[in-house]
């Protein structure tokens, strides 16, 4: 993939190349899927559990998002006073990126570098001592996770940590069971593969899966969460914020506590360097 950097924004966005990559059949159901009260439930509360980790905590921390998509959690960092580089392979998603960020005050799009590129390859296109490298949503489409896992360690700084957004290998048949469909809730015991909602085939995980792929690269585990808990069914477009917001306190109440996090749909995974 060439190294493509994002040009100035507001300027116009080049027609979307071929899809590529797993993902890339998927990119246009994904974007039209935003907005839904699920995709809303994954970025709030993702958003809470990213501000409370260390190097976020502050407002100058370098920031690499991995599969950064259309940049919802990247412009909230950004809007947080972080310095942020979004890596996709995508220059469709990338093109949606570049499109909310020409919509921003200048000192936040400023603070914003878009590269087209993999996380493999995120040393040499991004850059490297990165105090929070997240890589959210792109795991569950590598057969072999740790080329990824390698090429963002070789990005991370020294002390920074690592996000990781993967499927649940917990309780994978927790979706379907939600939904009624019991054949389908049956036939993913004691699987980690899986087909998702977009049609493409995909793979869950487990934390002590990633502990045991990140230890030997020299990462611990610092923290995981679950996301999505009680609304990994539901479809339907996300509500107003003030109905919504009751909704959002349980999810992160229930993100952060046993047993609830054990079923959540997602699991936030968080590495800081050993």
């Amino acid at each position: 993939m060439p190294d493509r950097r994002d040009s100035p924004p507001g300027a116009p966005v080049p027609p979307p190349e071929p899809a590529t990559g797993p993902f890339g059949p998927a990119e246009g159901r994904w974007l039209g899927n935003l907005g839904r009260l699920r995709d809303a439930v994954r970025q709030e509360v993702l958003r809470d559990q990213l501000a409370g980790l260390g190097p976020l905590r502050g407002g100058q921390a370098r920031v690499l998002d991995a599969g950064c998509g259309q940049g919802t959690q990247a412009l909230h960092l950004a809007r947080a006073g972080h310095q942020v580089t979004g890596l996709d392979p995508s220059e469709r998603l990338l093109g949606e990126f570049r499109r909310l960020l020409a919509a921003e005050p200048p000192e936040v799009a400023a603070r914003v570098r878009l590269v087209q590129g993999t996380g493999e390859d995120a040393a040499r296109l991004a850059g490297t001592g990165f105090g929070a490298v997240l890589c959210h949503g792109v795991l569950m489409y590598q057969p072999d996770p740790v080329p990824l896992l390698t090429g963002l360690t070789a990005a991370a700084g020294p002390g920074g940590v690592l996000s990781l957004l993967v499927r649940n290998g917990l309780a994978l048949a927790m979706r379907d069971g939600l939904r009624g469909d019991a054949a389908g809730a049956l036939a993913a015991f004691g699987r980690l593969e899986y087909v998702n909602r977009l049609g493409l085939a995909a793979r869950a995980h487990t934390p002590d899966q990633l502990d045991a792929i990140l230890r030997p690269l020299g990462w611990r585990r610092a923290a995981w969460f679950g996301v999505r808990v009680f609304t990994d069914h539901r479809d339907e477009p996300a509500p107003a914020a003030g109905p919504l917001a009751g909704l959002l306190a349980a999810e992160r109440e229930a993100g952060r506590t046993d047993p609830y996090r054990s079923v959540a749909a997602l699991l936030h995974v968080v590495y800081q360097r050993a």
